[in-house]
């Protein structure tokens, strides 16, 4: 089977400040499907030129947007794409919001959430309200959409007008190397380069309005003074948008219990993980949560928001609490840390619940839609 798969959000990720939640999708599906017997994997970005953006082996098929519009104005197909098709395609795959319309080739997208309709007040680009009406159509164009939890089928539904017997939920994977321990030397190395203390509360995340983390903050600052010096909150993620507020709290409390690591590699994840107390993630909106995930096969506590996906995702492995409330969220750091018994229930809840979620699986269930569609 011959599929043009997107990988836009990958490459700017690869040569910029490092790879995102879609980018990691796009990366890990996409080496699970390129090694499937009878499966040939064609690689796209919309423009500027692949090697650029650090993935020379894709093929750049220009600006998605005017191709974008010219098609909702005139029907036009996508030229690149157009092209690819004449190659003998037999899908298009969409993998990173950035859904192509091509006439006569069936296009599966892949939709992680719909946050930028449901709450367009926390993100920030050029032309919002236009292009959130060109996400909106240009979704409707693909023949099956993918999506990663039960929540986001029911917001795609309601905010795109999908209909429910075109969408397919298929659960993130989580990669092996999580559940392997890393070395000692590996540990310390990542310890003493990102000055880890000996024990912390954990966050990961791009720094934006709704991963809530001014009342992390907040609630981290209700804990005694002696255990926020004992157990401080490390935040690894990079800043994103409307995040200065946060910044400044950052900044002023960096030799307070608060420490920012900024955006932390792939590869020293593992061992930054391995070192927390607890993972504390109380997003106020998630289409999935890759990080309880990660936390979990780590072996790694795990406080997350009872709220949109992540009491999905989580199936009782973690301490839910409402991440409007600050009060709840202290209660629930002092439990991990003080609670007999409590960590090592949630450490082993958690692996259990990881061990569900494979790339293999995601990979299997994608082909199932392949499949469906051609």
């Amino acid at each position: 089977m011959r599929v043009a798969f997107g990988v836009t959000a990958l490459a700017h990720g690869l040569a910029g400040q490092g790879v995102d939640g879609i980018g990691a999708y796009s990366r890990e599906l996409g080496a699970r499907l390129a090694g499937t017997v009878a499966m040939d994997l064609r690689p796209f970005v919309y423009g500027p030129p692949a090697g650029l953006l650090g993935d020379s082996s894709a093929r750049d098929v220009g600006r998605f947007r005017h191709q974008a519009l010219g098609a909702l104005l005139t029907g036009a197909s996508f030229p690149g794409l157009r092209a690819m098709a004449r190659e003998g395609l037999e899908l298009i795959h969409a993998t990173d919001h950035l859904v192509p319309w091509v006439r006569g080739t069936p296009v599966v997208a892949t939709v992680m959430d719909a946050i930028p309709l449901a709450h367009p007040e926390w993100v920030s680009y050029p032309l919002k309200r236009i292009s959130n009406a060109l996400w909106r159509r240009s979704v409707q164009w693909a023949n099956r959409v993918i999506t990663i939890s039960e929540y986001s089928r029911m917001e795609i539904e309601r905010w795109f007008g999908v209909p429910g017997e075109r969408i397919h939920v298929i659960p993130l994977g989580v990669d092996s190397r999580w559940f392997e321990p890393p070395g000692g030397e590996d540990l310390e190395r990542v310890r003493q380069h990102h000055r880890l203390p000996d024990a912390y509360f954990l966050f990961v995340g791009t720094l934006q309005p709704r991963k809530n983390l001014t009342r992390l903050i907040a609630a981290h600052r209700r804990l005694p003074e002696y255990l926020r010096r004992d157990v401080p909150l490390v935040v690894a993620g990079r800043a994103g948008w409307g995040c200065d507020s946060v910044m400044a709290e950052l900044r002023a409390e960096r030799d307070a219990g608060l420490r920012w690591l900024g955006y932390v590699p792939d590869a020293d994840l593992p061992a930054v993980f391995a070192g927390a107390a607890a993972l504390l993630f109380v997003s106020l909106h998630e289409g999935f949560g890759l990080p309880l995930l990660e936390a979990f096969a780590a072996g790694v506590p795990v406080v997350a928001s009872r709220t949109t996906a992540l009491p999905e995702v989580a199936e009782g492995a973690a301490l839910m609490v409402d991440p409007t409330d600050t009060g709840e969220i202290a209660d629930a750091m002092r439990q991990v840390l003080d609670a007999a018994g409590l960590a090592a229930r949630l450490s082993e809840s958690g692996l259990a619940r990881a061990r569900e979620f494979t790339w293999d699986r995601t990979a299997r269930m994608t082909l199932d839609v392949y499949r469906a569609v051609v």
